[in-house]
């Protein structure tokens, strides 16, 4: 059983859990602020659209494929050790992006970026859950975690367009230094160092499967359109990333520790908080994409104009994400869920509308629906993935609905992106083309929801409680989990 992380006083594990928050913070905003910078990028670098596609996947895929790695890594070699090298690893990526000479070298250096941060967020979800060991005060500060999650992503578009404005798209890059460097020192001195009694086996082949199917899946959706969908170059990656499909699962379910367990997803809050943040991040990630072009090419806002465009977004995520947390903590993630996915659908359908001129009545609504739908999905994913888990299985559980998190926002910038390209000379401009791309959205919110009934009916909660009775017995001699659960 993973012992819990021994701190004196509820104020120093407030502490930990502020340098934890604040460690996510920087990982979260860097995925969404660089979006309000992609126009700049674009001109400066000479970037065409798949290239802008590619600086936000090359730091989402990557950092999708290794969270699961760096969590079993801390686990065995200490969480602390394994924390402040990621962050070190990440305030290195950030110099390295804002010195980029040329969009090869940024994309590479955002990856750099991305193998830090990958090192973080699971990490920081297993100190946590080992440092509140109330199941009151772990409930209250997992769903601050989650809400942290929505906050970051959701002012990286107002931060970014100040920084671009002010001092060009490096800074966006350079905000993370400070920070990263604060958190490392506030790491040295309050965080304890830890490991799992247990570790977890290392699952390379599974490993590298996942990053098969993840790398070759998206390139093969990004450069489809560029090569033609039947050319050599794009059936093979395309050939690649079915393999690792259809291998993945087949593998982890031989292997005595897999990368991901298959017996997570006997049940239902857990599959349906990884649909659910795949679906919910999706929606980010097109939503970001395209109303980044649409302010900034086809309205000519500047960046920082751009940025104060999406300050519905961002204020109401602000409000929603703390709210949803203590909703979770006091009844559960089912109204959340609910009222998250009919706020995304809701402003999907708004945004089919969109057109070269679409005034402030219809663009400031549809934003603000979707940062209230933002806002409130994040505390219920994390919520619902670690639920019911035995206190040893948390971590890992976290870490896929983290991992999920990342899959979507990779694939909403790759379909949604590539389908709006797509249609753009049939559609007769950018404004038009984005229709189909709402659509997609408007979809992806209606999943959500469809989600947040089933999975938080009492069938589901049986199907949850069931997976941790597997995990409390005997495997091998060796108990296959803790018997405490998360609540």
């Amino acid at each position: 059983m993973s012992r819990p992380i021994a701190v004196p006083d509820r104020r120093h594990r407030l502490i930990v859990l502020a340098i934890c928050c604040l460690s996510l913070f920087i990982v979260g905003l860097d995925n969404t602020v660089v979006n309000i910078a992609l126009p700049t990028i674009q001109h400066d670098l000479g970037a065409p659209a798949s290239g802008l596609q590619w600086v936000i996947d090359a730091y989402t895929l990557v950092l999708a494929s290794l969270l699961m790695l760096s969590g079993s890594v801390a686990d065995r070699i200490g969480r602390k050790r394994v924390f402040l090298t990621g962050l070190l690893l990440f305030v290195l990526g950030s110099l390295l992006c804002s010195l980029a000479p040329a969009l090869g070298w940024l994309i590479a250096f955002r990856a750099v970026q991305a193998v830090g941060g990958s090192m973080l967020n699971p990490v920081a979800m297993s100190i946590i859950t080992n440092t509140f060991t109330d199941r009151r005060e772990r409930a209250q500060a997992i769903g601050v975690w989650g809400g942290v999650v929505g906050i970051s992503m959701a002012l990286g578009p107002l931060i970014g367009g100040f920084l671009v404005d002010a001092a060009g798209w490096p800074s966006i890059f350079l905000i993370n230094i400070p920070v990263g460097l604060a958190a490392f020192l506030l790491t040295v001195r309050h965080v304890p160092e830890s490991r799992a009694p247990r570790a977890r086996r290392l699952d390379p082949v599974g490993q590298v499967l996942m990053v098969l199917l993840l790398g070759c899946g998206t390139a093969a959706i990004i450069e489809g359109p560029g090569h033609g969908w039947t050319s050599p170059p794009i059936l093979a990656l395309a050939a690649v990333a079915v393999g690792a499909l259809l291998a993945f699962p087949f593998w982890e379910r031989r292997v005595a520790e897999p990368l991901i367990d298959p017996r997570f997803f006997r049940s239902a809050p857990f599959t349906g908080a990884t649909v659910t943040a795949v679906c919910a991040f999706a929606a980010l990630g097109g939503f970001l994409f395209l109303n980044t072009l649409y302010l900034q090419n086809v309205r000519h806002y500047s960046p920082v104009a751009a940025g104060l465009w999406t300050l519905p977004m961002a204020g109401l995520t602000l409000i929603a994400a703390p709210l949803s947390g203590r909703i979770v903590g006091n009844r559960g993630p089912r109204l959340p869920l609910l009222a998250a996915g009919a706020s995304i659908a809701a402003s999907g359908v708004l945004l089919t509308r969109l057109t070269a001129d679409s005034p402030a009545l219809l663009l400031l609504p549809a934003y603000a629906l979707f940062g209230l739908g933002f806002g409130l999905v994040n505390a219920p994913i994390t919520n619902s993935a670690v639920s019911g888990m035995p206190l040893a299985q948390a971590g890992v559980a976290a870490a896929v609905a983290s991992t999920s998190r990342q899959v979507g926002q990779s694939l909403g910038v790759a379909v949604i992106g590539t389908v709006v390209a797509g249609a753009v000379a049939t559609a007769g401009g950018f404004a038009p083309a984005t229709h189909a791309g709402w659509w997609i959205v408007t979809g992806l919110g209606l999943t959500v929801f469809v989600l947040g009934l089933v999975t938080t009916t009492p069938w589901a909660a049986g199907t949850a409680a069931r997976v941790a009775a597997r995990f409390d017995r005997p495997q091998g001699g060796v108990r296959g989990a803790s018997a405490e659960r998360l609540p």
